[in-house]
Protein backbone atom coordinates (compact mmCIF):
# COMPACT_ATOMS: atom_id res chain seq x y z
CA UNK A 1 0.00 0.00 0.00
CA UNK A 2 1.27 3.30 -1.12
CA UNK A 3 2.24 5.45 1.54
CA UNK A 4 -0.06 8.58 1.81
CA UNK A 5 2.26 12.02 2.16
CA UNK A 6 1.27 14.27 4.43
CA UNK A 7 1.11 17.55 2.84
CA UNK A 8 4.00 19.75 4.42
CA UNK A 9 2.21 23.30 5.39
CA UNK A 10 2.23 25.97 8.40
CA UNK A 11 -0.80 26.67 10.39
CA UNK A 12 -2.37 30.45 9.38
CA UNK A 13 -0.43 33.15 11.65
CA UNK A 14 3.06 30.87 11.77
CA UNK A 15 5.45 31.20 9.63
CA UNK A 16 9.32 29.59 9.26
CA UNK A 17 12.37 31.65 8.72
CA UNK A 18 14.56 30.95 5.57
CA UNK A 19 18.35 31.55 6.98
CA UNK A 20 18.23 35.08 5.09
CA UNK A 21 15.88 36.12 7.24
CA UNK A 22 16.92 33.87 10.46
CA UNK A 23 20.45 35.69 9.95
CA UNK A 24 18.99 39.03 10.42
CA UNK A 25 16.66 38.02 13.10
CA UNK A 26 19.14 36.60 15.15
CA UNK A 27 21.68 39.85 14.32
CA UNK A 28 19.02 41.69 15.60
CA UNK A 29 18.32 40.01 18.87
CA UNK A 30 22.33 40.26 19.35
CA UNK A 31 22.51 43.59 19.17
CA UNK A 32 19.49 44.55 21.18
CA UNK A 33 21.02 41.91 23.91
CA UNK A 34 24.03 43.88 23.75
CA UNK A 35 22.31 47.14 24.30
CA UNK A 36 20.26 46.08 26.97
CA UNK A 37 23.45 44.39 28.94
CA UNK A 38 25.18 48.13 28.52
CA UNK A 39 22.76 49.60 30.56
CA UNK A 40 22.77 46.70 33.15
CA UNK A 41 19.88 44.37 32.27
CA UNK A 42 20.67 40.85 33.00
CA UNK A 43 18.94 37.78 31.54
CA UNK A 44 15.79 36.13 32.56
CA UNK A 45 13.82 33.33 31.01
CA UNK A 46 9.74 32.54 32.36
CA UNK A 47 8.56 29.13 30.58
CA UNK A 48 5.95 29.58 27.75
CA UNK A 49 2.96 28.46 29.40
CA UNK A 50 1.25 29.78 32.60
CA UNK A 51 -1.69 28.99 34.45
CA UNK A 52 -4.42 30.90 33.29
CA UNK A 53 -5.16 33.06 35.92
CA UNK A 54 -1.62 34.50 35.75
CA UNK A 55 -2.73 36.00 32.54
CA UNK A 56 -6.33 36.72 32.36
CA UNK A 57 -7.28 40.22 32.79
CA UNK A 58 -4.04 41.96 32.78
CA UNK A 59 -3.82 42.77 29.28
CA UNK A 60 -7.36 44.18 27.89
CA UNK A 61 -10.27 42.18 27.17
CA UNK A 62 -8.79 41.79 23.83
CA UNK A 63 -5.46 40.05 24.94
CA UNK A 64 -7.88 38.08 26.87
CA UNK A 65 -9.80 36.83 23.95
CA UNK A 66 -6.61 36.35 21.73
CA UNK A 67 -5.02 34.27 24.52
CA UNK A 68 -3.90 30.22 23.24
CA UNK A 69 -6.05 28.42 26.33
CA UNK A 70 -6.53 24.86 27.03
CA UNK A 71 -6.93 22.41 29.63
CA UNK A 72 -3.82 20.40 29.56
CA UNK A 73 -3.48 16.62 30.12
CA UNK A 74 -3.67 17.24 33.86
CA UNK A 75 -6.93 19.07 33.85
CA UNK A 76 -5.01 22.43 34.62
CA UNK A 77 -6.23 25.32 32.87
CA UNK A 78 -2.98 26.69 31.47
CA UNK A 79 -2.63 29.64 28.17
CA UNK A 80 0.35 30.64 26.47
CA UNK A 81 1.90 33.60 27.29
CA UNK A 82 0.53 36.72 25.46
CA UNK A 83 3.54 39.16 26.78
CA UNK A 84 6.86 38.81 28.44
CA UNK A 85 5.77 41.88 30.91
CA UNK A 86 2.94 39.61 32.75
CA UNK A 87 5.06 36.44 33.52
CA UNK A 88 7.73 39.06 34.37
CA UNK A 89 5.54 40.10 36.99
CA UNK A 90 5.13 36.59 38.17
CA UNK A 91 8.76 36.34 38.17
CA UNK A 92 9.80 38.90 40.24
CA UNK A 93 6.57 38.36 43.21
CA UNK A 94 7.97 34.75 43.33
CA UNK A 95 12.00 35.44 43.51
CA UNK A 96 12.20 38.53 44.79
CA UNK A 97 14.22 37.97 48.06
CA UNK A 98 16.21 36.25 45.34
CA UNK A 99 17.01 39.49 42.82
CA UNK A 100 16.27 42.08 45.33
CA UNK A 101 15.23 45.45 43.78
CA UNK A 102 16.29 47.43 42.19
CA UNK A 103 15.75 44.73 39.38
CA UNK A 104 17.04 44.89 35.96
CA UNK A 105 16.11 42.44 33.16
CA UNK A 106 15.91 41.78 29.69
CA UNK A 107 13.92 38.92 28.21
CA UNK A 108 14.26 37.58 24.36
CA UNK A 109 11.33 34.69 23.65
CA UNK A 110 8.29 34.18 21.81
CA UNK A 111 4.56 35.10 22.76
CA UNK A 112 1.01 34.24 20.90
CA UNK A 113 -1.64 35.87 20.44
CA UNK A 114 -4.69 34.88 18.30
CA UNK A 115 -5.49 37.39 16.49
CA UNK A 116 -5.92 38.51 12.97
CA UNK A 117 -2.40 37.94 10.77
CA UNK A 118 -1.82 41.18 8.91
CA UNK A 119 1.91 42.66 7.75
CA UNK A 120 3.89 42.40 10.02
CA UNK A 121 1.97 40.69 12.84
CA UNK A 122 1.44 37.00 13.32
CA UNK A 123 0.11 35.07 15.72
CA UNK A 124 3.41 33.65 17.14
CA UNK A 125 6.14 35.95 17.41
CA UNK A 126 9.58 37.20 19.19
CA UNK A 127 9.65 40.44 21.71
CA UNK A 128 12.74 41.32 23.16
CA UNK A 129 11.88 43.05 26.42
CA UNK A 130 13.80 45.39 28.77
CA UNK A 131 12.63 46.14 32.50
CA UNK A 132 13.24 48.17 35.54
CA UNK A 133 11.06 46.64 38.89
CA UNK A 134 10.99 47.98 42.06
CA UNK A 135 11.11 51.85 41.73
CA UNK A 136 8.94 54.25 41.08
CA UNK A 137 11.83 56.60 40.15
CA UNK A 138 11.16 59.23 36.68
CA UNK A 139 15.10 58.41 36.09
CA UNK A 140 14.02 54.53 35.27
CA UNK A 141 11.41 55.76 33.11
CA UNK A 142 14.00 58.40 31.71
CA UNK A 143 16.83 55.94 31.13
CA UNK A 144 14.29 53.39 28.96
CA UNK A 145 13.54 56.18 26.65
CA UNK A 146 17.55 56.28 26.53
CA UNK A 147 17.60 52.27 25.90
CA UNK A 148 15.10 52.78 23.11
CA UNK A 149 17.02 55.47 21.75
CA UNK A 150 20.26 53.80 21.50
CA UNK A 151 18.73 50.29 20.42
CA UNK A 152 17.48 51.97 17.46
CA UNK A 153 20.76 53.67 16.53
CA UNK A 154 22.58 50.59 16.91
CA UNK A 155 20.29 48.28 14.41
CA UNK A 156 21.48 51.37 12.04
CA UNK A 157 18.09 53.64 12.22
CA UNK A 158 18.78 57.07 12.35
CA UNK A 159 14.94 58.55 10.81
CA UNK A 160 12.80 57.12 14.01
CA UNK A 161 10.45 59.08 16.46
CA UNK A 162 9.94 57.88 20.22
CA UNK A 163 6.56 59.27 20.71
CA UNK A 164 6.09 59.80 24.84
CA UNK A 165 2.86 60.01 27.02
CA UNK A 166 1.68 60.28 30.01
CA UNK A 167 -1.20 58.31 31.50
CA UNK A 168 -1.47 59.81 34.52
CA UNK A 169 -2.44 63.05 32.04
CA UNK A 170 -5.74 60.68 30.83
CA UNK A 171 -6.05 59.30 34.11
CA UNK A 172 -5.70 62.76 36.38
CA UNK A 173 -8.48 64.08 33.35
CA UNK A 174 -11.17 60.96 33.93
CA UNK A 175 -10.94 61.37 37.66
CA UNK A 176 -11.30 64.86 37.37
CA UNK A 177 -14.75 64.05 35.30
CA UNK A 178 -15.64 61.05 37.55
CA UNK A 179 -15.30 58.71 34.48
CA UNK A 180 -11.87 56.54 35.79
CA UNK A 181 -14.33 53.33 36.38
CA UNK A 182 -14.72 53.48 32.42
CA UNK A 183 -10.91 54.06 31.80
CA UNK A 184 -11.41 50.66 30.29
CA UNK A 185 -13.68 51.63 27.05
CA UNK A 186 -12.17 54.82 26.85
CA UNK A 187 -8.77 53.35 25.92
CA UNK A 188 -10.04 51.32 23.90
CA UNK A 189 -11.49 54.18 21.77
CA UNK A 190 -9.08 56.13 21.79
CA UNK A 191 -6.50 53.65 20.76
CA UNK A 192 -8.92 53.88 17.07
CA UNK A 193 -8.18 57.70 16.66
CA UNK A 194 -5.44 56.94 14.02
CA UNK A 195 -8.25 54.52 12.13
CA UNK A 196 -11.74 56.51 12.73
CA UNK A 197 -10.37 60.01 13.46
CA UNK A 198 -11.28 62.52 16.32
CA UNK A 199 -15.02 62.89 14.90
CA UNK A 200 -15.49 58.53 15.11
CA UNK A 201 -14.04 58.56 18.81
CA UNK A 202 -16.17 61.10 19.54
CA UNK A 203 -18.98 59.20 18.06
CA UNK A 204 -18.20 56.08 19.67
CA UNK A 205 -17.63 57.67 23.56
CA UNK A 206 -20.77 59.07 23.42
CA UNK A 207 -23.07 56.14 21.52
CA UNK A 208 -21.20 53.11 23.04
CA UNK A 209 -19.07 54.42 26.07
CA UNK A 210 -21.97 56.28 27.13
CA UNK A 211 -20.50 60.16 28.14
CA UNK A 212 -21.73 63.22 27.47
CA UNK A 213 -20.61 65.55 24.88
CA UNK A 214 -18.90 67.63 27.65
CA UNK A 215 -16.91 64.75 28.60
CA UNK A 216 -15.92 63.68 25.40
CA UNK A 217 -15.24 67.12 24.12
CA UNK A 218 -12.95 67.32 27.12
CA UNK A 219 -11.11 64.36 26.72
CA UNK A 220 -10.71 64.62 22.78
CA UNK A 221 -9.47 68.36 23.85
CA UNK A 222 -6.48 66.75 26.01
CA UNK A 223 -5.29 64.20 23.10
CA UNK A 224 -5.85 66.65 20.31
CA UNK A 225 -3.27 69.31 21.84
CA UNK A 226 -0.86 70.72 19.39
CA UNK A 227 2.27 72.56 18.97
CA UNK A 228 5.71 72.66 20.54
CA UNK A 229 6.89 70.16 23.18
CA UNK A 230 6.33 73.07 25.51
CA UNK A 231 3.34 74.54 24.15
CA UNK A 232 1.51 71.10 24.43
CA UNK A 233 2.36 71.41 28.24
CA UNK A 234 1.58 74.13 28.97
CA UNK A 235 -2.04 73.43 27.38
CA UNK A 236 -2.04 69.85 30.08
CA UNK A 237 -1.54 72.23 32.92
CA UNK A 238 -4.54 74.07 32.05
CA UNK A 239 -6.74 71.32 31.60
CA UNK A 240 -5.57 69.29 34.55
CA UNK A 241 -5.78 72.26 37.31
CA UNK A 242 -8.29 69.93 39.72
CA UNK A 243 -6.18 66.84 39.14
CA UNK A 244 -2.55 66.29 41.73
CA UNK A 245 -2.02 63.45 39.51
CA UNK A 246 -2.55 64.92 36.45
CA UNK A 247 -0.23 67.47 37.17
CA UNK A 248 2.40 64.74 38.22
CA UNK A 249 2.15 63.33 34.46
CA UNK A 250 2.91 66.80 33.40
CA UNK A 251 6.21 67.59 35.67
CA UNK A 252 7.77 63.98 34.66
CA UNK A 253 7.45 64.40 30.87
CA UNK A 254 9.25 68.21 31.36
CA UNK A 255 11.82 66.27 33.54
CA UNK A 256 11.82 63.67 30.29
CA UNK A 257 12.43 66.20 27.71
CA UNK A 258 14.53 68.52 29.40
CA UNK A 259 16.96 65.24 30.50
CA UNK A 260 17.10 64.18 26.73
CA UNK A 261 17.90 67.76 25.63
CA UNK A 262 21.10 68.07 28.41
CA UNK A 263 21.95 64.44 27.10
CA UNK A 264 22.02 65.12 23.25
CA UNK A 265 19.37 63.26 22.47
CA UNK A 266 18.61 64.64 18.89
CA UNK A 267 15.21 66.41 19.36
CA UNK A 268 13.60 65.22 16.35
CA UNK A 269 13.73 61.63 17.68
CA UNK A 270 11.23 62.36 20.82
CA UNK A 271 7.86 63.58 20.56
CA UNK A 272 5.19 64.29 22.98
CA UNK A 273 2.07 62.98 21.39
CA UNK A 274 -0.62 62.75 24.12
CA UNK A 275 -2.78 60.89 21.81
CA UNK A 276 -1.07 57.78 22.47
CA UNK A 277 -3.02 55.47 25.31
CA UNK A 278 -1.23 52.05 24.80
CA UNK A 279 -4.78 50.10 25.23
CA UNK A 280 -3.29 47.69 27.64
CA UNK A 281 -4.75 48.48 31.34
CA UNK A 282 -1.43 48.02 33.07
CA UNK A 283 -0.09 51.04 32.20
CA UNK A 284 0.21 53.70 34.75
CA UNK A 285 2.68 56.14 34.08
CA UNK A 286 5.11 56.98 30.90
CA UNK A 287 4.37 55.17 28.17
CA UNK A 288 6.32 54.75 24.51
CA UNK A 289 5.91 54.31 20.89
CA UNK A 290 8.70 53.88 18.07
CA UNK A 291 7.89 54.77 14.82
CA UNK A 292 10.04 54.24 11.62
CA UNK A 293 9.33 57.29 10.16
CA UNK A 294 9.82 55.80 6.23
CA UNK A 295 7.34 53.80 7.25
CA UNK A 296 4.85 54.62 9.47
CA UNK A 297 1.92 52.67 8.43
CA UNK A 298 3.60 49.18 10.32
CA UNK A 299 2.80 50.85 13.20
CA UNK A 300 5.03 51.00 16.33
CA UNK A 301 8.01 48.69 16.11
CA UNK A 302 9.18 49.06 20.05
CA UNK A 303 6.42 50.17 23.02
CA UNK A 304 5.90 50.11 26.10
CA UNK A 305 5.68 52.29 29.59
CA UNK A 306 5.28 52.06 33.56
CA UNK A 307 3.04 49.54 34.94
CA UNK A 308 2.97 50.43 38.88
CA UNK A 309 0.41 47.76 39.91
CA UNK A 310 0.90 44.89 37.75
CA UNK A 311 2.13 42.84 40.28
CA UNK A 312 -0.19 43.36 43.18
CA UNK A 313 -1.98 40.25 42.14
CA UNK A 314 0.65 38.07 43.31
CA UNK A 315 2.62 40.13 46.41
CA UNK A 316 1.53 42.50 48.75
CA UNK A 317 5.01 44.44 48.20
CA UNK A 318 4.73 47.24 45.98
CA UNK A 319 6.56 46.10 42.91
CA UNK A 320 6.76 49.57 40.42
CA UNK A 321 8.29 48.94 37.13
CA UNK A 322 8.66 50.38 33.87
CA UNK A 323 9.92 48.82 30.51
CA UNK A 324 9.47 48.39 26.83
CA UNK A 325 9.59 45.62 24.15
CA UNK A 326 11.11 45.32 20.63
CA UNK A 327 8.62 44.35 18.05
CA UNK A 328 11.04 42.09 16.24
CA UNK A 329 8.89 40.59 13.72
CA UNK A 330 7.54 43.61 12.73
CA UNK A 331 10.61 45.38 12.47
CA UNK A 332 11.56 42.45 10.65
CA UNK A 333 8.63 43.23 7.74
CA UNK A 334 9.24 46.76 8.02
CA UNK A 335 12.78 46.42 7.18
CA UNK A 336 11.60 44.06 4.31
CA UNK A 337 9.54 46.34 2.60
CA UNK A 338 12.05 48.67 2.79
CA UNK A 339 14.58 47.01 1.28
CA UNK A 340 16.89 46.36 4.42
CA UNK A 341 17.38 43.23 4.59
CA UNK A 342 20.66 41.35 2.61
CA UNK A 343 20.47 38.90 0.98
CA UNK A 344 23.16 36.63 2.65
CA UNK A 345 22.01 33.29 3.73
CA UNK A 346 25.23 32.03 5.33
CA UNK A 347 27.09 32.58 8.64
CA UNK A 348 30.35 32.32 7.32
CA UNK A 349 32.57 34.74 4.86
CA UNK A 350 34.73 32.88 3.65
CA UNK A 351 34.53 29.54 1.21
CA UNK A 352 37.12 27.21 0.76
CA UNK A 353 36.28 25.50 -2.41
CA UNK A 354 37.07 21.70 -3.50
CA UNK A 355 39.63 21.95 -6.26
CA UNK A 356 40.94 18.45 -6.02
CA UNK A 357 39.62 15.77 -3.16
CA UNK A 358 42.78 14.37 -2.55
CA UNK A 359 43.48 17.61 -0.93
CA UNK A 360 40.78 17.36 1.57
CA UNK A 361 43.05 17.11 4.43
CA UNK A 362 44.72 20.64 3.74
CA UNK A 363 41.03 22.47 2.90
CA UNK A 364 39.91 21.40 6.44
CA UNK A 365 43.48 22.62 7.40
CA UNK A 366 43.46 25.63 6.01
CA UNK A 367 39.41 26.40 6.88
CA UNK A 368 40.23 25.76 10.95
CA UNK A 369 43.01 28.19 10.48
CA UNK A 370 41.09 31.08 9.09
CA UNK A 371 38.39 29.96 11.49
CA UNK A 372 40.88 30.52 14.30
CA UNK A 373 41.71 33.62 13.31
CA UNK A 374 38.12 34.85 13.35
CA UNK A 375 37.17 34.06 10.04
CA UNK A 376 33.87 32.02 9.95
CA UNK A 377 35.14 29.45 7.52
CA UNK A 378 32.96 26.68 5.60
CA UNK A 379 34.86 24.39 3.19
CA UNK A 380 32.68 22.86 0.25
CA UNK A 381 32.17 19.03 0.60
CA UNK A 382 32.60 18.02 -2.66
CA UNK A 383 34.91 18.15 -5.79
CA UNK A 384 32.07 19.40 -8.30
CA UNK A 385 33.28 22.06 -11.42
CA UNK A 386 34.71 25.10 -9.73
CA UNK A 387 31.98 27.17 -11.49
CA UNK A 388 29.01 25.61 -9.88
CA UNK A 389 31.24 25.77 -5.96
CA UNK A 390 31.69 29.77 -7.06
CA UNK A 391 27.95 30.03 -7.81
CA UNK A 392 27.30 28.31 -4.79
CA UNK A 393 29.21 31.22 -2.67
CA UNK A 394 27.99 34.10 -4.70
CA UNK A 395 24.16 32.54 -4.24
CA UNK A 396 24.47 32.29 -0.22
CA UNK A 397 26.33 35.40 0.05
CA UNK A 398 30.52 34.57 0.64
CA UNK A 399 32.31 37.42 0.59
CA UNK A 400 35.32 35.71 -0.27
CA UNK A 401 35.93 32.03 -2.02
CA UNK A 402 39.72 30.02 -1.47
CA UNK A 403 40.96 28.21 -4.42
CA UNK A 404 43.90 25.84 -4.76
CA UNK A 405 45.17 22.46 -6.62
CA UNK A 406 48.04 20.49 -7.06
CA UNK A 407 50.06 23.85 -8.71
CA UNK A 408 49.62 25.91 -5.67
CA UNK A 409 49.66 23.59 -2.71
CA UNK A 410 53.31 22.68 -5.05
CA UNK A 411 54.56 26.52 -4.77
CA UNK A 412 52.80 27.12 -0.89
CA UNK A 413 50.04 29.56 -2.24
CA UNK A 414 46.57 30.16 -2.42
CA UNK A 415 44.19 32.35 -4.88
CA UNK A 416 41.82 34.66 -3.34
CA UNK A 417 38.97 35.63 -5.02
CA UNK A 418 36.96 38.79 -4.21
CA UNK A 419 33.42 37.51 -4.83
CA UNK A 420 31.56 41.07 -5.15
CA UNK A 421 34.31 42.35 -7.52
CA UNK A 422 35.22 39.28 -9.41
CA UNK A 423 38.95 39.94 -8.80
CA UNK A 424 41.19 37.24 -7.61
CA UNK A 425 44.70 37.31 -6.66
CA UNK A 426 47.62 34.43 -5.66
CA UNK A 427 49.40 34.99 -2.38
CA UNK A 428 51.21 32.64 -0.12
CA UNK A 429 49.86 30.59 2.33
CA UNK A 430 51.62 32.42 5.03
CA UNK A 431 50.25 35.70 4.00
CA UNK A 432 46.74 33.99 3.41
CA UNK A 433 45.12 34.97 6.30
CA UNK A 434 46.47 38.70 6.11
CA UNK A 435 45.19 38.88 2.74
CA UNK A 436 41.77 37.66 3.70
CA UNK A 437 41.16 39.90 6.62
CA UNK A 438 42.35 42.82 4.68
CA UNK A 439 40.04 42.04 1.81
CA UNK A 440 37.05 41.85 4.32
CA UNK A 441 37.53 45.06 5.57
CA UNK A 442 37.67 46.68 2.28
Amino acid sequence: MKKKLIKPRTLKGFRDYLPNRMIVRERLIDTAREVYRSFGFAPIDTPAMEYSEILLGNGSDETDKQMFRFEDNGKRDVSLRFDLTIPFARFAAEHLNEVGTPFKRYHVGPVWRAEKPQAGRYREFVQCDFDTIGTVSNAADIETLFVIHDLFVELGFSNFTIRVNNRKVLNGLLDSLNLRDRSTEILRSLDKLTKIQAAGVKKELTESVGLSDNQAEKILSLISAEGTTDEILTQLDGLLTESDEGAQGVTDLRELFATCEVSGIPTERVELDVSIARGLNYYTGTIYETFLNDLPGIGSVCSGGRYDNLASLFTSQALPGVGASLGLDRLLAAMDELELLPSQSTTAVVLVTCFDRNHQADYLRIARQLRAAGLPTEVFPDAKNLGKQLGYASNKGFRVALIAGDNEFESGSWQIKDLAKGEQQTVSEYELICQVRELLEE
